[in-house]
């Protein structure tokens, strides 16, 4: 079964979108691997994001193979548990300042999460599992990957095939199944007005 035929069991737009939005998400069961050019078309999705005065703030360090094993040693115990069937762990980083001017870029971040974005997408258009992360340790990646404080450390991914429920841990496969999102009317006000809770 595909990523997007089981997400279309649990989803149903409220607008007429590409399925591509709808159906991507952020399964944890992997297996398999994948070679270094069935991966690189998600970070030249990447690079044609917007960006800020065309900054292009974003850098992805990529580990795969044997290079993974010292990632995995970012991850938090939950997160270990299932990025051991990952083919990629990739580390995102944003440079925090404009390289043609070398002053503070404000949005690096939010121009960091459109090139974040490209790569899910496009991933989700290949049939990929791609699974972005919070619970890892900066500081760590920081240190370990040598990464100067012109950069700031983003989040994690895991990339790799779709893999069966029978790989992961009983307690994280009874939550393996697509979520849901709030409605349009609790994310968007048409009149102006920051009306949100």
């Amino acid at each position: 079964m595909s990523l997007q035929s089981i997400a279309k069991k649990f989803r149903k737009p409220q607008a007429d979108i590409s399925p591509l939005f709808y159906t991507r998400w952020s399964p944890r069961a992997m297996s398999g691997k994948l070679t270094k050019k069935e991966i690189l078309p998600l970070f030249e999705a990447a690079r044609w994001a917007p960006s800020s005065f065309n900054g292009q703030p974003w850098r992805f360090i990529v580990a795969t193979g044997k290079q993974k094993e010292k990632f995995m040693e970012f991850l938090v115990d939950f997160n270990k548990a299932w990025c051991k069937n990952a083919a990629a762990l990739v580390v995102i980083v944003s440079r925090n300042n404009f390289e043609h001017n070398n002053k503070f870029n404000m949005n690096h971040s939010f121009d960091t999460g459109a090139a974040w974005v490209s790569i899910a997408l496009e991933g989700a258009r290949r049939g990929l599992v791609v699974h972005g992360m919070a619970g890892f340790d900066k500081d760590k990646v920081k240190k370990t990957l040598k990464i100067s404080e012109e950069y700031s450390i983003e989040a994690m991914c895991a990339i790799g095939k779709l893999g069966p429920k029978s790989v992961l841990p009983e307690d994280i496969a009874k939550t393996e199944k697509p979520n849901q999102r709030k409605k349009l009317s609790e994310i968007v006000s048409w009149d102006g007005m920051f009306k949100f809770k």
